[in-house]
């Protein structure tokens, strides 16, 4: 691990309190960011994360809001710059999911998933581009998507259709924003050991996948966060200067399999 990739950088990292978001934000400061915003709507994730940043030396702020509404993902930009003066890197990490088959999906299920999912990636997108035409500065703005993008899922409709738009929203982004020197991507993280993860299947199987691996993914395990963490570490850094526009799949070789013969 360079511990200078990052040096002097401001970062801002939605749904940072956990997860993903929170193994990013401590890989940033492990590599030298001089300041890390995180966002989540939980007080305790946030204290947690922000006393683990702060003990590697790397200033951090907290901003508590929840995502579902565009004001809420409007005003985390604007309190992030306040606090920590401009970024460099912003980081759209935040979802959300529900597990319903499209027939008896709830109207107020689609609405939360699309807008934690998309909406408040564009949201976050945008504003924190404003700020970096505004300073002059150029950045990199970065989203999780999924490999749910890439293909369908029962009972998943509404997230699929959120992380599928988030990936093409990256590439219309990456065309407009790169005459100010402004670089987009996505991570489309496979399987992954999170907590959203252990939210939606419990911890007994999660265990159980965590001992006995993960046979779905041909490495035969769950991605962990940290895997994610070096994808978006990678695409912030000056070694990924000419990248944009990329939905970087790391799962494992999920993906790369389309069809085995049947042994019987």
């Amino acid at each position: 691990m360079d511990t200078n990739r990052h040096a002097g950088r401001v970062v801002l990292i939605t749904g940072g309190g956990s997860g993903i978001g929170r193994a990013t934000a401590l890989r940033f400061a492990d590599e030298g960011a001089k300041a890390v915003a995180i966002v989540d709507r939980f007080r305790d994730r946030l204290d947690a994360v922000a006393a683990d940043l702060e003990s590697r030396g790397t200033t951090a702020a907290t901003i508590e809001a929840d995502l579902t509404e565009m004001e809420e993902a409007d005003r985390a930009v604007r309190e992030a710059i306040e606090h920590v003066g401009h970024l460099d890197v912003a980081v759209s990490n935040a979802a959300a999911w529900t597990q319903e088959p499209f027939l008896e999906m709830q109207d107020a299920s689609w609405r939360k998933v699309i807008a934690v999912n998309l909406t408040a990636g564009f949201v976050i997108g945008q504003r924190a581009a404003r700020s970096m035409v505004a300073s002059g500065r150029g950045g990199v703005i970065l989203y999780t998507a999924s490999v749910s993008s890439l293909g369908g899922s029962p009972e998943f409709s509404h997230y699929n259709a959120a992380k599928a738009g988030l990936a093409n929203l990256v590439k219309t982004m990456s065309l407009e924003l790169v005459g100010h020197k402004i670089r987009v991507n996505a991570v489309s993280p496979g399987p992954s050991d999170t907590q959203q993860s252990v939210d939606l299947v419990g911890e007994e199987l999660m265990d159980k996948w965590r001992n006995e691996g993960f046979p779905v993914v041909p490495m035969g395990r769950l991605g962990s966060p940290e895997d994610m963490a070096a994808a978006f570490s990678y695409l912030a850094s000056d070694d990924a200067s000419y990248v944009t526009g990329v939905n970087l799949v790391v799962d494992g070789g999920l993906t790369a399999h389309a069809y085995s013969v049947p042994s019987t």
